[in-house]
């Protein structure tokens, strides 16, 4: 059986071209291969021998990420934020430019307050999950028209022990058809033009139900904003995440149908316009 450090050195040249971070993935790999939570013990340990069964496993894993698996299904988790949630591919893997979305919440609700908070679209529940873990006080809802992912959003909510109301549905209309009147929307739609993501790499693995925002990339989004009158009080906040080359459309967008008092575009981490800030009058 081949040592750690052998073990290392094949899995990244068998990843190199595959994959623009080799070396990582062999390693976050490897880890869970053995059993390991820290990748510090690959560098402590680099003559330790691989048990046959340790090997066989993470030869498994490395066969999946050369096809171009996500490491994150291969693993079954995400870290996102301040904790790790269950993924499969029946939900959009958390992206870190969606952590703008939750501080942006965060500011807009003070820690003391209680107010009503939807989650649309919910997928793996990481938006609505951290967001009630930080702000307790609040009653949050997640909708989910996909069945298998409002499951992977349950199993994350009861792994924090934050309780959620998890309706399934598709958007608002879960919410609308209690009549309920929300404080505060927050959404991560899809927004993909349903002609451009054939061409995408993310299409040939996660959920195209979490991607297809139609022609144009807006028809879900603009479904959205009709719906928000309808399930929202004055003074409530809409938060949403686009594509980068759609905050101008999303802006107009939000004009037309929104009873706005403010909306504005922020940018994500490279400078991209990213999500709408919206409030209502």
């Amino acid at each position: 059986m081949p040592t750690i450090q052998q073990t290392l050195l094949f899995a990244r040249t068998r990843l190199e071209g595959r994959s623009s971070s080799a070396s990582l993935d062999a390693q976050v790999l490897l880890c869970d291969a053995l059993h390991q939570p820290n990748r510090a013990y690959l560098f402590t340990h680099p003559e330790q021998v691989l048990t046959a069964e340790e090997a066989e496993r993470f030869a498994s894993y490395l066969a999946r990420r050369e096809q171009g698996e996500p490491v994150a299904y291969i693993r079954g988790h995400k870290a996102w934020y301040d904790r790790t949630f269950w993924v499969n591919p029946s939900v959009l893997i958390p992206r870190p430019e969606t952590e703008l979305v939750l501080e942006t919440a965060f500011a807009c609700i003070p820690t003391d307050e209680a107010r009503m908070v939807a989650d649309v679209g919910t997928g793996s529940g990481a938006l609505a999950v951290t967001f009630k873990a930080l702000r307790p006080h609040c009653t949050v809802y997640a909708t989910e028209i996909s069945a298998e992912a409002l499951a992977v959003a349950q199993r994350n909510a009861t792994e924090h022990a934050t309780p959620i109301a998890f309706l399934h549905g598709n958007l608002l209309e879960p919410l609308i058809a209690r009549g309920l009147r929300l404080d505060m929307v927050i959404s991560n739609p899809p927004y993909i033009a349903t002609e451009v993501l054939p061409k995408l790499a993310v299409s040939a693995w996660e959920p195209r139900l979490a991607l297809d925002g139609g022609e144009g990339g807006l028809v879900c989004l603009t479904e959205l904003f009709q719906q928000v009158p309808h399930a929202c009080s004055a003074g409530a906040w809409v938060l949403v995440e686009f594509g980068a080359d759609q905050g101008e459309a999303v802006l107009e967008l939000a004009h037309r149908t929104l009873p706005l008092e403010s909306a504005e575009i922020r940018q994500d981490y490279a400078g991209l316009d990213r999500y709408l800030v919206a409030r209502l009058r």
